[in-house]
């Protein structure tokens, strides 16, 4: 369709330089302007003017699938484009561009330059607008919802903030739950490089990234029809970054957002970067059930540890207990007592003793 367009375009183009062009006359030679002389004249330029549609037409044949796919790539890139960015820089283009014809009276003086200095103007003027509007994207937003110029309120940033999730926190799936509990506010952010590395997850080869990627793809259409949030797609894309993992702390610069996430090498790039993080880990480590030494537990060892005569067993929320001599009670249900809890970047691990071999010592 662009190039059919294209066509028209130039070839009309080329059609009113010949109908109108008196110079191609004075180039031909003798004989064929005494020729051209006998001819109606209408005729004539209706010759020139069929002549210069099919040199255009021609020429632009060459180049026509050069252009018509850098017009199509420049389409795509602005299409990608947030739609305020676009309307802040539309609309401080427009103004620069009233600045410079407002100053065209200005420059009538300068006779035969004018013309160039009003261009100048123009270029200058409307390149610095579209600056301008750009950085006060937030600013013109506020005035277009609420008529006001000022800055928009603390309680109402607060409650559009974005939550950008990444992929490894939508395949984990328990983001689903955190959102159904309304722990998380504002709008959750769903990337669409993230949705293309889940689709591209979901068609592996491989059966286990296969399934992984389809819970992933559940979880978003969980998140999105099922639950009370507010859900954003997001179809900007940042081509000349090629990593995830970066699109995802520029996208959250932008849309000064937190991202969301369990990786542990995303969280320590986001704090590097002055990125907020929220990790899924820390908030299950954070609220699991505190024990403390000297409590009593009842637990059911279940195997052997890694040290001789050690037994491990589990609470309800998956924290490990490594019981010291508890390889006797394997399989049994027995009560404990905690000797000391220890907390890593993987969780937490708890250290205790069998409560009958304590009162035998």
């Amino acid at each position: 369709m662009i190039k059919r367009a294209f066509q028209i375009i130039t070839g009309l183009c080329g059609a009113w330089l010949g109908y109108t062009s008196e110079a191609i006359i004075r180039i031909l030679p003798q004989s064929a302007r005494i020729a051209l002389d006998s001819m109606n004249e209408l005729a004539v330029h209706l010759i020139f003017a069929a002549a210069g549609a099919c040199a255009f037409l021609l020429i632009f044949s060459i180049f026509a699938n050069m252009v018509s796919n850098q017009v199509l790539s420049g389409i795509s890139s602005l299409a990608r484009q947030p739609m305020d960015q676009l309307a802040a820089g539309t609309t401080g283009l427009i103004a620069g561009l009233v600045i410079a014809l407002l100053l065209y009276p200005a420059t009538s003086w300068l006779g035969n330059m004018s013309e160039w200095v009003r261009f100048a103007f123009a270029c200058l003027f409307g390149y610095v607008g579209l600056r301008v509007g750009l950085e006060k994207k937030e600013e013109l937003g506020s005035f277009w919802k609420s008529g006001s110029w000022s800055v928009v309120k603390q309680e109402e940033q607060w409650s559009h903030e974005h939550k950008i999730l990444d992929t490894s926190v939508i395949i984990d799936g328990r983001i689903a739950d955190i959102c159904k509990t309304g722990f998380i506010e504002g709008t959750i952010v769903i990337p669409q490089f993230v949705l293309e590395e889940l689709q591209h997850i979901a068609d592996s080869s491989d059966l286990l990234k296969r399934n992984r990627g389809r819970r992933g793809l559940d979880i978003l259409n969980k998140i999105q029809k099922e639950l009370d949030v507010k859900v954003l797609i997001y179809e900007g894309d940042f081509e000349e970054i090629s990593e995830v993992d970066s699109k995802l702390v520029k996208l959250a610069k932008l849309l000064h957002g937190k991202v969301v996430t369990n990786d542990f090498n995303l969280n320590k790039v986001c704090e590097l970067q002055g990125v907020s993080v929220l990790n899924i880990n820390d908030l299950a480590n954070a609220v699991k059930p505190v024990v403390l030494p000297g409590e009593e537990i009842m637990v059911q060892v279940i195997k052997d540890g890694k040290e001789y005569g050690q037994g491990v067993a589990y609470l309800d929320d998956g924290t490990m207990i490594v019981v010291e001599g508890g390889r006797d009670y394997i399989g049994s249900i027995t009560e404990v007592l905690v000797t000391s809890v220890l907390q890593t970047s993987a969780g937490r691990m708890i250290f205790a003793k069998p409560k009958l071999l304590e009162k035998a010592q």
